[in-house]
């Protein structure tokens, strides 16, 4: 594991104040729930571990999630949606940077976000139907969905949901990796 420096830790500190921002600039989309919203903020958590490493990708993601707590709060009153988007990220963020670490490409980066999106979607629907979801109807006082009713909703709303804002993710990471590719490998080797 890297030792994180001071240009390390105020990066992060920056890094995770973009990401909040990106978290408030959410919207949903059309055929979706509208609990289900879109945004870019795993795009700085992603700078961050493909330059200092996982651990700073995971304060990324951790930090961003706490500022919106604090400041947005939750219709829960406990911070289950932002448990989950903490996990969700760190499910997108670690595969494409251990990926990208063995195929230092521009293809090996598309590979590996691609695995990463569906590395995402398929554990956060798991993850919905057994944690999640559960936790939102216990902490709402709401009657539990039936079963098959919650697999529905997990197979055509949140599973093709996820994989549409990852593969959205993908697109606009790679308009960013084409201009910034070799800055944050040169910055990855210097923070090595």
């Amino acid at each position: 594991m890297k030792k994180l420096n001071v240009k390390a830790l105020v990066s992060i500190g920056m890094l995770s104040s973009i990401a909040y921002v990106l978290m408030l600039l959410n919207f949903p989309l059309p055929v979706f729930p509208n609990f289900l919203m879109v945004d870019f903020s795993d795009i700085p958590a992603l700078v961050a571990a493909l330059i200092f490493g996982p651990v700073a990708g995971i304060l990324v993601e951790f930090i961003k999630n706490i500022l919106d707590y604090f400041m947005t709060g939750s219709a829960t009153g406990v911070p289950v949606g932002h448990i989950a988007n903490f996990v969700a990220g760190i499910l997108f963020v670690l595969p494409a940077y251990y990926i990208y670490n063995k195929m230092r490409s521009k293809k090996g980066m598309v590979f590996a976000l691609v695995t990463a999106t569906a590395t995402m979607a398929i554990l956060m629907s798991i993850l919905n139907y057994y944690v999640i979801m559960p936790a939102y109807t216990i902490f709402l006082n709401m009657p539990a969905m039936a079963s098959p009713d919650l697999r529905q909703m997990i197979v055509t709303g949140i599973l093709p949901f996820n994989l549409i804002k990852g593969l959205m993710i993908t697109v606009v990471f790679m308009l960013l990796f084409t201009r910034m590719g070799s800055w944050i490998n040169k910055q990855h080797y210097k923070s090595a």
